[in-house]
């Protein structure tokens, strides 16, 4: 391995959605990789056939590519160590471990599951850890089965798995380059089922060989793993083979510090897409879970380059990450704040056009349609929205008519001369040649000060007449990227609709 290119993998299974927490280590492994000029594989591990979810290695891979984990070899790009979907390389995994069972590494097992489950109570019981009682352990490695009835029961085609017989009395020993030195006694390792008996191999033994056969140098992956190593270094043990570095990465955490849980919230990444969160916030987000730039760094937004310059596992902590939707939040509000204006236009007008075919504007299509205009509106509203898509949603009154109006503001902000306040400031906005912010304000303040009012009177209503809420960017702006037209019919169809007292 020592000068040999860095290779890292994301090896999911093909189950359903992506967990944010295989984001994070599908994350890892191609910043890892990146930062040392290597490359990220994916392989999909769909051994478990019973688990398997139409479409989802496609949706995976489609997911990764949003947040813009792309990768040199897939299932889909295709590469030199390929195929790249376990259920294709079966007889791969058939080849060694034929040869698991002639170095007497492993052995047949016949046990059913009623057995297995029996003698897996019983040791509860006794206040044992659960593990296989090597009932099926032939005479030529130490049990008491005689090859015979071995041979017997495969002529009979009698069903069964294949096990690793774990040495006795070994102490298992390695470095994860997070947790440091992780030493196992043999004596806690279970014999684990390497076939199982529909002839598909189970994780530990496929992942070991396709790790092995793909040169990945690397296998960064989720602290769940961690007890399953010392498992995959004895294989690597009798194959004769070297094993990659290791690293193992913290646990997600709700902020009650449970594991993360749909229980508690949103776990899928697709759900978050859903929500309108980008790509850039959720990438960020993800890479600190668990990962800090060090002492003396006071940064916190940082671009996918920036993360792949700075990343290193030595910089992952050991401690569970408190997944902060908060913290989330604020990330997706820093990136809208300083998001090229000319990137959310582009952002802005699919959503935008996916509402005008659901609903009518009396604004002219040409002019709110056009980047000008969403410039405009990107200008007053950018400090006030969450998500990209609320340019349209939250702030729909830049397009579309009001359809209700606040009835707290009216009850509040409404007196029996307001109406007739807005009838005759009508009058004044319709000779305007300037419809501009500062003249509409001017003009504004001269006509409430005569009548003893402060602009207040006027400027409320005004913002529920327009836009049928009480809150938003400067009344004066709004009005000015409005326009004329759309002001006036709006003033009066107000003052049609809103009596008072309400």
């Amino acid at each position: 391995m020592v000068g040999q290119r860095v290779r890292t993998r994301f090896a999911p299974s093909p189950t359903g959605y992506l967990h944010v927490g295989g984001l994070r280590t599908a994350l890892y492994n191609y910043l890892f990789a990146k930062k040392l000029h290597g490359e990220f594989i994916i392989r999909i591990e769909d051994t478990d056939q019973s688990r398997k979810v139409e479409d989802a290695q496609k949706n995976l891979i489609k997911t990764l590519e949003w947040a813009g984990i792309v990768a040199d070899e897939s299932p889909e790009k295709g590469g030199n160590y390929g195929p790249y979907v376990q259920s294709e390389r079966l007889d791969i995994y058939d080849k060694y471990c034929k040869q698991l069972l002639s170095d007497q590494h492993a052995y047949y097992c016949f046990s059913t599951h009623e057995e297995l489950e029996e003698n897996r109570q019983l040791q509860i019981k006794q206040g044992l850890q659960p593990k296989y009682n090597r009932k099926w352990l032939p005479e030529e490695m130490g049990g008491t089965i005689p090859a015979g009835l071995i041979k017997k029961k495969l002529d009979e085609g009698e069903p069964y798995v294949i096990r690793m017989k774990v040495p006795d009395y070994v102490s298992v020993w390695f470095e994860d380059i997070i947790r440091g030195p992780v030493e196992f006694d043999s004596a806690t390792i279970d014999d684990q089922v390497l076939m199982k008996s529909d002839g598909f191999p189970t994780y530990h033994f496929a992942s070991v060989i396709d790790d092995h056969f793909m040169e990945f140098t690397h296998i960064i992956r989720g602290e769940e793993w961690l007890s399953s190593m010392p498992k995959h270094l004895l294989l690597y043990e009798f194959f004769g083979w070297e094993a990659p570095k290791v690293a193992h990465l913290p646990l997600l955490l709700n902020p009650d510090r449970s594991k993360l849980s749909k229980r508690q919230g949103d776990v899928a990444v697709e759900d978050y897409i859903r929500k309108g969160y980008s790509a850039d916030a959720i990438v960020n987000f993800v890479a600190m879970l668990g990962w800090n730039e060090g002492e003396g760094s006071e940064q916190e937004v940082y671009s996918m380059e920036q993360l792949i310059e700075k990343f290193s596992l030595e910089r992952v902590g050991k401690a569970g990450a408190v997944f902060n939707i908060d913290k989330l939040n604020w990330l997706e509000k820093q990136y809208i704040k300083n998001r090229p204006t000319e990137k959310l236009v582009e952002v802005i007008k699919p959503i935008l056009k996916a509402e005008l075919e659901q609903k009518k504007s009396l604004m002219p299509l040409e002019m709110i349609t056009s980047e000008a205009y969403l410039e405009k509106v990107i200008a007053l509203m950018r400090e006030r929205v969450g998500f990209e898509h609320e340019f349209v949603t939250f702030s729909s009154y830049f397009y579309f008519e009001p359809e209700t109006y606040d009835g707290e503001a009216i009850k509040k902000r409404w007196s029996v001369d307001t109406n007739d306040l807005l009838r005759e400031f009508v009058e004044l906005l319709e000779s305007l040649d300037e419809f501009s912010a500062d003249n509409i304000e001017t003009q504004l303040k001269e006509f409430v000060a005569p009548k003893g009012l402060k602009a207040a009177a006027l400027i409320h209503p005004l913002r529920v007449v327009t836009s049928g809420v009480s809150f938003g960017p400067s009344l004066y702006h709004m009005l000015e990227v409005l326009g004329k037209e759309t002001v006036l019919r709006r003033i009066q169809a107000g003052i049609e609709k809103i009596t008072f007292p309400v």
